[in-house]
């Protein structure tokens, strides 16, 4: 397996695991009137990140390759950046929306990628993580005003 696809899953574990963290801090402290409706909603969005997070550290693992699994790996590799806490219920929808949208992007880079390599296997995963991100962009843009 090529360096350029490892590579490529590893900068999306690692962007995928900084949404983790981020999505779970802002379903812990989101605030307002729509609290437990953006409390529950968040909690399924982490916990979707979380298993998404073991499939792909598992797929680079499948290739013969070392995932990355520290913070400091996850932060150097990432392209999203974390958030503090204390933005407001919109704020952190908002951030959440591009974040999704930027995985989905960085995704769409990777397929040309994947698919000269002849992964269909990893393919298939990228392509099932781009529905996911997809998905969920569209969810939070739903709730977003003006987007």
């Amino acid at each position: 397996m090529t360096n350029t696809v490892i590579n490529g899953l590893s900068h999306l574990l690692a962007d995928t695991y900084v949404l983790y963290i981020k999505t779970q801090n802002f379903h812990w402290n989101i605030r307002g009137p729509h609290f437990y409706s953006y409390h529950k909603m968040l909690e399924e969005q982490y916990e979707a990140l979380a298993e998404a997070v073991d499939v792909l550290a598992e797929r680079i693992r499948a290739l013969q390759a070392l995932a990355p699994a520290s913070m400091e790996q996850f932060l150097k590799l990432a392209s999203l950046k974390e958030s503090g806490n204390d933005l407001n219920a919109e704020a952190m929808l908002i951030t959440l929306l591009a974040d999704h949208e930027a995985i989905a992007r960085n995704i769409e880079v990777l397929f040309p990628v994947i698919e000269k390599s002849g992964d269909e296997v990893t393919l298939d995963l990228l392509i099932q993580r781009k529905t996911e991100h997809d998905k969920t962009a569209w969810m939070l843009r739903s709730i977003c005003k003006d987007r």
